[in-house]
């Protein structure tokens, strides 16, 4: 089992003014000491703020790693501190972008987390970043780190190792989805639930059937 290791654990700070439909914004996400509880809908003591659009079973928990987190880095000139993209888990020792759709993650407390989907970047995102074109640019990228679903609540703490206990065999990796969801891509995925290897997420199906021409 490949292991990585988690770099820091983020939760809201506050919420903050936004020009959005909402009037506030939960993104602002700081790393926090200790073991974090983590359920059903996420880490204990975190919140969203448009429940419409974020949160959820399929969306409790969103991960980003250093390597992709450094490549922004790079081309931005600016840091990219654990939870400034609004990730919940800042992890080293895997690329979250390349995690493959149904791919479950093991901690030493047992709990289990269950990747779901990509990061679709929104208008909160954008105006937090401040950089031109970030929504394009970072759909385009790839790089976009990959929310998951609790399948065994558990506690969560900074530094611990973890493993990466389960990959399915359709091979759909979360950011190449994101940036390109080909009908390939699509069909792989029905057919990987259809033969009970993966559990997809609702809020992946109307990109499925955009990809294949039905939406």
């Amino acid at each position: 089992m490949k292991t990585a290791r988690v770099v820091a654990i983020c939760r809201v700070q506050q919420l903050l003014p936004d020009s959005g439909t909402v009037g506030v914004t939960a993104i602002d996400k700081r790393p926090v000491e200790g073991p974090v509880r983590v359920r059903r809908l996420g880490l204990y003591g975190d919140v969203q703020a448009d429940r419409a659009n974020h949160g959820g079973e399929n969306k409790a928990v969103y991960a980003y790693s250093e390597d992709d987190a450094a490549l922004w880095a790079h081309e931005l000139g600016r840091e990219i501190p654990p939870g400034l993209f609004g990730e919940n888990l800042r992890v080293e020792g895997l690329t979250a972008s390349r995690a493959v759709i149904g791919e479950r993650w093991r901690f030493p407390g047992g709990t289990l987390l269950e990747v779901t989907m990509p990061r679709i970047p929104c208008g909160t995102f954008a105006r937090r970043m401040g950089e031109d074109g970030w929504v394009k640019r970072f759909m385009a990228s790839g790089l976009s780190g990959a929310y998951l679903r609790v399948i065994t609540p558990g506690d969560l703490e900074t530094g611990e190792a973890f493993a990466v206990e389960h990959v399915p065999d359709h091979g759909v990796r979360v950011g190449e989805w994101m940036a390109d969801p080909t009908p390939e891509r699509a069909a792989a995925l029905l057919d990987a639930e259809a033969e009970g290897t993966v559990r997809l997420a609702a809020e992946v199906r109307p990109y499925i059937e955009r990809a294949l021409g039905r939406a």
